[in-house]
C-alpha cells in the first residue's frame, strides 16, 4: 500500500508536519541563544519575553513502542514518564507577536546521540487537537507551533529507542530588519550590497533573470548546491548602475533593479523603470531561524504555483505552505515547491530544502525556514516563466508512450488482504483487461511495505507478452534496481519513506530511479513517488497520496492537478477510485475524468465497500454493468486520444507547460477564470475543457465556457463564450467535455487497445475548424519507449485547418524526421465537425468517390477516408460546400 506500516497522524491545516525541516533546521535550531531556562523542570516551562529558549532531558527509555501517539497511555498512567516522554510549554508574547515573523510560530526540535534510536514528536493544545507533528527518521525531529499563544502539551514517543534518551529545545524567534545601505559596488552583471552586517549579491541572468542572495551572518552560501539547479544560466554582463538619489539602479535589457537606500529595500521594474514587476515594501526581517520578503500586493495581482497544493490552484488572499505535511486531502501539501507565479509579469523559486510560508495579503509575505535569502526572478508571462524555472530546476521527462496508458497496483505476494497469492497472479489480471477490451500499459506486482516478488523475469515476460511493462514499488531502497531492470522491470515507485532524512533525499531518490532504469537498459526512466521537492518534474510522476473515496475527494483533485502545472509538473495524479474505500458510481465519474489526466492508476487489494463494508478490488470492470462499460468508454478514449497526450508531453519536456491546465493559464485576461465555478474544470492540452461531474446528480451546474465558439464532444452542440452552462445533462456514462474551436486532434483508429497493437498504418483526425481564421497543429511521433529522442529520432507533421464561404481546407505536411518503426505510408480519416453536407472532397485538387466520405445530419459531421499516402509527401483535403 502506499502509507507505511507505522502509524502518522494528520495534523489539521495550518500546522507543519515538515520532516525536511529537521535537515533544514538542524543547525539554526540547535544553535539558538543559551537557554535562558536551561534547567527547566521535567514537567514544563515558558517561553515569552523574559525566556528566549528552553530546552530538557528526557529520561532514559529502554525500548520503543513501535507506534505513534496512541501508544502512549494517559498521564496518569504513566507516572516519572516511563513510556513516554511529556513536556508542558507556555508561550506568552503580545498581540501581534507572529505577524511578521519570519518563522511564523515557535520551532521545537528533540535530538538524541544514538543513529539507531529514533524519537516522534508531537504537540497538543489545551482542546487536546494535535497542532504540530514530526514523526519519521530524522535526527533531530522538528516542527514548528504555529502563532504559538498559550499551553501547549510536547509529547515525545520513543519509537524505536534502545537505552536511549533525547534532549529538547525551543525557543521564541527574535526579530531584525535590514538597516540602511552602507555599499553598493559591481559591474559586468553582479553587484554586491551591504547594510550593516547584511550582505547580499544581485547577479543577471540571461534570458530575463536575476538571483537575489542575502545573508546577514556577511557572507553568502549555497547548501542545496547544484541538487535541485541543474544548469546556472549564464550571466547578463550587459548592465549598467546610475544612482538616482534615493536609491541605486541597475539597468538590464530586461529590467531595471533599484536598490533603496535608507532602508536598504529591493525593486524591480519593467526597463522603462517606472512600471513595477515587484517592489518591497519594507526591508528584509530575519529571525533565529528564518527570513522573510515583503512585497506591495497589486490591485488586481494573482498568485498561482506552490507545487501540489491540495484544493486550489489561485493563491490570492491565502496562505501557502510548502513543506511536507503528510495530509493527503485537501489543504495538504505534500509534493509542494518553494516556488510561485505572478500575474504581475515574473515567478520566483527560492533555492533551498528548508520549508516555507507563502501568505498572499498585502503586503505579500515570503520566506523560508532559515536565516538566508537566495531567489531567483524570472520575467515573462506565465508560460514563459514556467519555461525559464523548469529550465534551471529541470524540465519534465519524456515518458515511455506506455506510462500514458493506465496503469494497475497490487500486491501479489502472500497478500494478507486478498489470501495466499503468487507475483505470477498478476498475469490473470492482466488478462482481465484484455477480456474486458481496456488497455492496461504497465503493472506494479508488489508492495514495498511487506510485500516483495517472485519470479521476476518470468511476470516480466508474462507482461510483455500482454503488451504491458513491469513495475516495483520500493519502501526505502533501490539498490537492487540494476538486477530488477535487467530482469524486465521498467516502472520503478517510490514511497513515503524516502523522504525519512529531508527533501534532498528525496529529489536525489526520484534521480536515481529514473537513472538507474536508464543505466541498465535502452527504456526511459518512468517512476513515481508521492512526496517531492522542487526538481521533481525532470524525474517523476507525482501523485497525491493515500486519500478515502468521497464526493468531495473527487472535487478537490481537480484544482490540485491543474495548479501544479503552474509549478512545471507535468504529470500529477491521484489513484482512480482512491485507496481506502469503493463506490461503483463514484469509481465511474472519477475514472471518465482522470481519463484527461496524462498519467493514471489504479490501487487495488486495499478498498473496502462503502455500502458492505467488505473488501472490493478496484480493476474498472469489477462492478458490472453498467459501470463496466462506462469505464471501457473512457478507457479506450485515454487510449485513442494518446497522440494528442503524447504530442503535449513533447512540448512539456521543451516548454515546461504541462497538458493539466487551469482556465487562467489559457486565458489570462479573463478574470472569472479564477471564479469558484472555473476552479473546478480544467484544460486538458489547449483544446479540451473538462467539468467533471463531483456530486450524486446527472446534472453538472455552473460549467464556465471562456471566450470562443465551444463544442460539446457528444451531441455537437455549440456554445458562445463567455457563458455558463447550467442544467448540463450529465448520466453517468456522460462526462461534461467541450473542445475548442480550431482544434486538430489526433487520435488512434477505433478499437485500439495498445500502442504495440495500434494500426501503424492509420491516423485519424477529428477537426472543430473556427469561423474564422486558420489553425495549426503539429504533431510528435518517436518510437515510444527508447531514449533515442534525445538524439533527434522522432518526426513532426504538421496540419493547418482553415473554414471559410467555400467550405474546409485540411493542409497535411510531410512528416519530417525519422525513427525506429516509422511507417513509409498510412490512411488518414478525417472527422470535420460542425460543416453543411459537402457537394464533393477534393483530394489535391482530385475528386474522392463518394464511398470516400460521409455526412452525418444529424451531428454535423462529414468523416473522409484517403488512400494509404507516403509520409514523405504532404497532401491538400478540400471539402467544398455548395454555393
Amino acid at each position: 500500500m502506499h502509507s507505511p506500516r507505522r502509524p502518522r497522524r494528520r495534523v489539521p491545516w495550518p500546522a507543519w508536519l515538515p520532516l525536511g525541516l529537521a535537515t533544514a533546521l538542524a543547525g539554526c535550531l540547535l544553535a539558538a541563544p543559551a537557554p535562558a531556562q536551561a534547567a527547566a523542570t521535567a514537567t514544563g516551562a515558558v517561553l515569552d519575553p523574559a525566556h528566549s529558549s528552553v530546552g530538557w532531558q528526557s529520561p532514559v527509555y529502554s525500548k520503543g513502542t513501535g507506534k505513534g501517539a496512541e501508544s502512549c497511555p494517559d498521564p496518569a498512567a504513566d507516572p516519572g514518564d516511563t513510556v513516554c516522554d511529556r513536556f508542558d510549554l507556555t508561550v506568552s508574547v503580545p498581540d501581534g507577536y507572529w505577524d511578521d515573523n519570519p518563522e511564523g510560530g515557535v520551532p521545537l526540535s528533540v535530538r538524541w546521540d544514538k543513529p539507531s534510536d529514533d524519537f516522534d514528536l508531537y504537540v497538543f493544545d489545551d482542546h487536546g487537537t494535535q497542532v504540530a507533528s514530526s514523526a519519521g527518521t530524522a535526527d533531530p525531529e522538528a516542527t514548528v507551533i504555529p502563532r504559538a499563544s498559550g499551553t501547549y502539551h510536547v509529547l515525545v514517543v520513543p519509537y524505536d529507542v534502545h537505552d536511549g534518551s533525547f534532549t529538547g529545545t525551543a525557543y521564541l524567534p527574535a526579530t531584525t530588519d535590514a538597516g540602511d545601505l552602507t555599499s553598493f559596488s559591481g559591474g559586468d552583471g553582479s553587484y554586491t550590497i551591504r547594510a550593516g552586517q547584511l550582505t547580499a549579491r544581485a547577479d543577471f541572468l540571461t534570458g530575463g533573470q536575476l538571483r537575489l542572495q542575502a545573508d546577514p551572518s556577511g557572507s553568502l552560501s549555497d547548501p542545496a548546491g547544484t541538487a535541485i539547479v541543474r544548469r546556472e544560466p549564464a550571466p547578463e554582463r550587459r548592465t549598467s548602475s546610475f544612482d538616482a538619489g534615493d536609491y541605486y539602479g541597475v539597468r538590464s535589457p530586461q529590467a531595471v533593479l533599484r536598490v533603496y537606500k535608507k532602508p536598504l529595500r529591493f525593486g524591480l521594474y519593467q526597463p522603462d523603470n517606472r512600471t513595477r514587476i515587484w517592489q518591497e515594501d519594507k526591508p528584509l526581517r530575519w529571525s533565529t531561524g528564518g527570513m522573510r520578503q515583503s512585497l506591495v500586493r497589486g490591485a488586481d495581482e494573482q498568485f498561482f504555483g506552490g507545487g501540489e497544493q491540495n484544493g486550489g490552484f489561485s493563491h490570492r488572499g491565502r496562505t501557502m505552505y510548502v513543506a511536507n505535511s503528510f495530509d493527503w486531502n485537501e489543504g495538504g501539501y505534500n509534493n509542494s515547491q518553494p516556488f510561485y507565479l505572478s500575474s504581475a509579469g515574473y515567478g520566483v523559486f527560492r533555492n533551498t530544502f528548508a520549508p516555507g510560508v507563502y501568505t498572499f495579503g498585502d503586503p505579500v509575505t515570503t520566506g523560508q525556514q532559515e536565516r538566508r535569502l537566495d531567489a531567483y526572478y524570472f520575467l515573462g508571462d506565465a508560460k514563459q516563466v514556467i519555461g525559464k524555472y523548469t529550465g534551471l530546476v529541470g524540465r519534465p521527462f519524456m515518458p515511455p508512450v506506455y506510462g500514458l496508458e493506465p496503469g494497475d497496483s497490487d500486491c501479489y505476494l502472500h497478500n494478507a488482504n486478498r489470501g495466499e497469492r503468487h507475483t505470477m497472479d498478476a498475469l490473470k489480471i492482466a488478462d482481465g483487461y484484455a477480456q474486458n477490451d481496456m488497455p492496461l500499459g504497465w503493472m506494479l506486482v508488489n508492495d514495498g511495505y511487506g510485500c516483495g516478488y517472485e519470479d521476476l523475469r518470468q511476470t516480466a515476460e508474462g507482461l510483455r507478452d500482454r503488451h504491458a511493462q513491469l513495475g516495483l514499488w520500493t519502501q526505502d531502497g533501490i539498490d537492487e534496481l540494476a538486477e530488477q531492470v535487467k530482469a524486465g522491470q521498467r516502472v520503478a515507485k517510490l514511497d513515503v519513506a524516502w523522504v525519512g532524512n529531508g527533501y534532498k533525499f528525496a529529489l536525489d531518490a526520484c534521480d536515481a530511479a529514473k537513472k538507474g532504469i536508464e543505466d541498465n537498459s535502452d527504456a526511459r526512466g518512468f517512476v513515481w513517488l508521492p512526496v517531492s521537492w522542487a526538481g521533481a518534474q525532470r524525474c517523476g510522476v507525482l501523485w497525491s497520496g493515500d486519500q478515502k473515496l468521497s464526493w468531495d475527494y473527487i472535487r478537490w483533485q481537480i484544482p490540485t492537478y491543474a495548479g501544479a502545472t503552474m509549478s512545471g509538473i507535468a504529470y500529477d495524479t491521484g489513484d482512480v477510485g482512491s485507496i481506502y474505500r469503493h463506490d461503483a458510481k463514484m469509481y465511474a465519474r472519477d475514472l471518465q475524468w482522470k481519463a484527461f489526466l496524462p498519467a493514471i492508476m489504479t490501487m487495488d487489494g486495499w478498498a473496502s465497500d462503502l455500502t458492505t463494508g467488505k473488501p472490493a478490488d478496484q480493476q474498472p470492470w469489477r462492478d458490472g454493468e453498467p459501470y463496466t462499460s462506462v469505464n471501457r468508454k473512457y478507457l479506450q478514449l485515454k487510449e485513442r486520444l494518446l497522440p494528442y497526450m503524447y504530442t503535449l508531453s513533447a512540448e512539456a519536456a521543451k516548454t515546461g507547460v504541462g497538458a493539466v491546465r487551469p482556465l487562467w493559464l489559457e486565458f489570462p485576461g479573463d478574470p472569472d477564470t479564477l471564479s469558484d465555478q472555473a476552479k473546478y474544470e480544467f484544460l486538458s492540452g489547449p483544446d479540451f475543457l473538462v467539468a467533471p461531474v463531483y456530486q450524486d446528480s446527472d446534472t453538472r451546474e455552473g460549467i464556465y465556457l471562456p471566450k470562443g465558439t465551444w463544442t460539446d464532444y457528444w451531441t455537437g452542440r455549440t456554445y458562445q463564450g463567455p457563458t455558463t452552462v447550467d442544467g448540463y445533462h450529465a448520466p453517468l456514462d456522460t462526462l461534461p467535455l467541450f473542445v475548442r474551436e480550431g482544434a486538430i486532434v489526433p487520435m488512434w483508429p477505433k478499437g485500439t487497445r495498445s500502442w504495440q497493437t495500434r494500426d501503424r498504418h492509420e491516423l485519424d483526425w477529428d477537426l472543430y475548424p473556427a469561423a474564422h481564421g486558420t489553425s495549426h497543429y503539429t504533431l510528435y511521433e518517436d518510437d515510444g519507449v527508447t531514449r533515442g529522442f534525445a538524439e533527434s529520432a522522432s518526426a513532426g507533421q504538421r496540419v493547418s485547418l482553415r473554414a471559410d464561404g467555400g467550405g474546409t481546407t485540411v493542409s497535411v505536411g510531410a512528416s519530417r524526421g525519422d525513427y525506429a518503426g516509422k511507417v513509409a505510408a498510412r490512411t488518414y480519416r478525417f472527422t470535420v465537425h460542425g460543416g453543411t453536407a459537402p457537394a464533393r472532397v477534393l483530394l489535391d485538387g482530385r475528386q474522392l468517390p463518394a464511398s470516400a466520405w460521409s455526412y452525418d445530419a444529424g451531428a454535423r459531421v462529414a468523416t473522409v477516408t484517403t488512400p494509404s499516402l507516403p509520409l514523405d509527401r504532404g497532401f491538400t483535403l478540400q471539402l467544398v460546400e455548395e454555393r
